[in-house]
């Protein structure tokens, strides 16, 4: 199968990142210990991800002189978890960004079509914003897809969406990026395919469950 070219896409394969997501890959770890290294994972996907936030420029004083120096106006920034698998990683972008502002989306799927269904929408003011939307799975794509039309009917723009998930199948990257080619991708690894069932292989298993244990 042939993929688009992925230049929106940047895969964050740093050795920390590995060494974490190889423990949480691991169906012997518990939901407590899953729950932390998400937390941890996405607070790497996010040091990247903020990279190309504006810097204002400003002047202070330190103890010995005056420097300028460059600050991120971060009630510029919304965060838009996907419920609920997306709300583990909600607070590993709020500690980076506490001034952000939360939009909350739910979504879930259906179990025979494997499409997304609209249950929950909760949005702060999104024009003119950087939107960091957080969901652990880039399967196929269609919820990630689903949750970037909500954003835009609400006001986001395109170029300044930032999608973060802790692993991506290749049919789901080029899926998303084909309908939305601005959109920034984030992820610690691009895992081999998707199974019959739409399930990530090798994956980690339904993140939802293994964060909520739930079945």
């Amino acid at each position: 199968m042939a993929y688009l070219k992925w230049d929106q896409l940047t895969l964050v394969d740093h050795p920390l990142v590995v060494h974490k997501l190889t423990i949480m890959r691991d169906q012997k770890t518990g939901p407590k210990e899953f729950r932390e290294l998400l937390r941890e994972l996405t607070l790497l996907l996010a040091y990247e991800a903020t990279y190309n936030l504006k810097i204002n420029t400003t002047v202070i004083e330190t103890p010995i002189g005056k420097t300028e120096g460059g600050l991120i106006n971060d009630k510029d920034v919304v965060i838009a978890p996907i419920l609920r698998a997306g709300l583990g990683m909600f607070d590993g972008v709020l500690t980076l960004l506490p001034n952000a502002s939360v939009g909350y989306i739910g979504l879930y799927r259906d179990h025979t079509t494997h499409m997304p269904v609209e249950y929950y929408a909760k949005m702060p003011e999104l024009k003119d914003k950087d939107i960091f939307l957080l969901d652990p799975m880039l399967a196929t794509g269609n919820s990630a897809i689903k949750g970037i039309e909500m954003l835009l009917k609400y006001g986001a723009q395109q170029d300044r969406i930032y999608f973060l998930s802790l692993l991506a199948a290749p049919e789901g990257i080029d899926t998303l990026l084909s309908k939305f080619p601005e959109i920034k991708v984030y992820t610690a690894s691009v895992d081999e395919k998707l199974n019959d069932n739409d399930y990530i292989v090798p994956g980690l298993g339904d993140a939802g469950d293994r964060l909520y244990r739930t079945k």
